[in-house]
């Protein structure tokens, strides 16, 4: 059974190890070495996370799968941020679930929780980036995500994020 709590500072180590984990088996087809690493460190740094979360108003959630012993065991992270650029509309910033552990419905929980938390704040829909080669296209379409429009981020060091923004009314 999949579990959904908020994370906290204390909580940084376990998200940058699922990071460290997904994003090379995510990315690898799509992205050089060079950008993932770039992005891991940009993104997942504790300086970063701190940033993301204490200025930027991000909020982790973690998702944990009970296993047959009884212990939980952290198998993914998504990070949100409510009334995204003054609107009413919450941004999904991140979303990973380790590569053994997909398709067990953490990451259809942790979008519910978010979208759960959005209409409680009035908020009239979520949206996000994903690469444009990222295979997650078809799960956030069957989640009711609609591509609205196409995004080409510069990054820095010569990298650029080639994204989707995809939207779901709530």
């Amino acid at each position: 059974m999949i579990h959904i709590r908020n994370a906290s500072e204390a909580d940084f180590p376990i998200i940058q190890e699922i990071a460290q984990k997904t994003w090379p088996n995510t990315f690898s087809a799509i992205l050089s070495p060079g950008q993932i690493s770039y992005m891991l460190d940009m993104m997942y740094s504790t300086d970063s996370l701190k940033n993301q979360t204490i200025k930027n108003g991000h909020r982790f959630l973690l998702a944990f799968l009970q296993e047959s012993s009884g212990s939980d065991v952290c198998i993914g992270y998504a990070s949100y941020e409510l009334n995204y650029s003054g609107e009413n509309r919450t941004k999904i910033h991140k979303i990973y679930i380790l590569p053994n552990h997909q398709g067990e419905g953490a990451g259809l929980a942790l979008i519910n929780k978010i979208e759960e938390i959005a209409i409680s704040c009035n908020e009239h829909n979520l949206f996000l980036n994903v690469n444009k080669n990222n295979p997650a296209i078809t799960f956030y379409k069957r989640l009711g995500f609609d591509i609205i429009r196409e995004e080409k981020i510069p990054i820095g060091n010569g990298f650029f994020m080639d994204d989707y923004v995809m939207q779901k009314c709530i």
